[in-house]
């Protein structure tokens, strides 16, 4: 298995359908992104990294995985429609935002596709945002709480390379006010 990895030199993963997307599940990240860090790991490079998408057969398209989770990211992630759908969800749509930020986090560590920018993006529209802060602390402050501490460990882990200060020191605070939140309600 290792002399085969040893000569990948492109990771591609095929998408023939609208319903789901990169961010979507963690079995993308586990497999395409973790076919990236195996190859890293073997031969200290990553290989080229591609995203064939069929779903549409007579207009396919061929992106990178930066394109591509670039795409999905604004289409999806930060749209103000599908937030706004997750937040007439309750509970499951606070967990699906968390989990979106969780599989956003998978491809980075696993495949270094999550910009510096996206994560302040993330925090700003998930965590300080007011009506979506608002939305989980009620709904479902474990995701918010989630959500919190994936992007203090993109920082800690250097996958969010130069976070802004005053960002970080902002999840802290949050963070901690969730925990103790959560740790009052337990009592």
């Amino acid at each position: 298995m290792e002399t085969a990895f040893r000569r990948i030199a492109v990771a591609a993963k095929n998408v023939d359908t609208r319903e789901h997307d990169l961010v979507d599940a963690d079995d993308y990240f586990q497999y395409h992104g973790g076919m990236v860090a195996m190859v890293r790991h073997l031969t200290g490079t990553s290989p080229e990294a591609y995203v064939g998408d069929s779903a549409t057969p007579d207009q396919v398209r061929t992106r990178t995985l930066g394109e591509e989770t670039h795409r999905v990211f604004r289409a999806r992630v930060v749209n103000p429609r599908w937030m706004a759908a997750m937040r007439r969800h309750g509970y499951k749509g606070a967990f699906e935002m968390a989990a979106t930020v969780d599989y956003l986090f998978g491809y980075d560590a696993t495949a270094g596709v999550v910009d510096d920018w996206m994560y302040e993006k993330l925090s700003a529209e998930y965590v300080f945002d007011p009506e979506n802060r608002d939305f989980m602390k009620t709904s479902n402050p474990w995701a918010l709480r989630g959500i919190t501490e994936r992007l203090l460990e993109a920082a800690d882990r250097g996958l969010w390379a130069e976070p802004d200060a005053e960002t970080l020191e902002r999840l802290r605070a949050t963070y901690l006010e969730l925990e103790g939140d959560l740790e009052g309600d337990q009592k």
